[in-house]
């Protein structure tokens, strides 16, 4: 068992999220194969989505998850298996997205299927992705009085 190539991909599936969240596009990118095949799919989004390269991937979010919409996914149970340099791996995810302008709130959680490759460079990266949600739920924001945004990092009236 090559547990430092199990630790890099652990690393670099958080390093994935921590990217996406904070929406450091540059090194969201450097997560992913070139030829990556990401498989995205969700009831908020309508039809399933599909992207062959990463240039698609990072133009995709950038423009779908710019500072207008706040997220923040958390993966646990990793179950990775190493061939050498390439690698599976199955993430149990949590997510939760809040679209303030528009006054809604969803979460959700599923499981990811990903292969992984050590480029030539050395460096491992998500070769294909894709997830099958349990749940996904919207909630208007509208519908419940109490809430208050007290902190948003791309809402400069709201930051601490």
């Amino acid at each position: 068992m090559d547990l430092v190539a199990i630790e890099e991909i652990k690393r670099l599936k958080h390093r994935y999220f921590r990217t996406l969240d904070l929406k450091l596009w540059g090194e969201f990118a450097d997560c992913l194969a070139e030829d990556i095949s990401a498989r995205y799919g969700t009831q908020a989004m309508g039809e399933p989505l599909r992207y062959d390269n990463r240039a698609d991937v990072v133009a995709f979010m950038r423009n779908n998850l710019g500072p207008g919409v706040v997220t923040v996914h958390i993966a646990d149970h990793p179950e990775i298996e190493v061939d050498a340099d390439t690698a599976t791996g199955s993430w149990a995810f949590e997510d939760t997205v809040l679209v303030p302008g528009a006054k809604v709130q969803i979460r959700g959680a599923g499981y990811y299927s990903d292969t992984y490759r050590r480029d030539s460079d050395g460096v491992w990266r998500i070769a294909s992705t894709r997830y099958e949600r349990i749940y996904e739920a919207l909630t208007s924001l509208e519908d419940l009085p109490s809430f208050t945004l007290l902190a948003n990092r791309w809402d400069p009236s709201l930051k601490h």
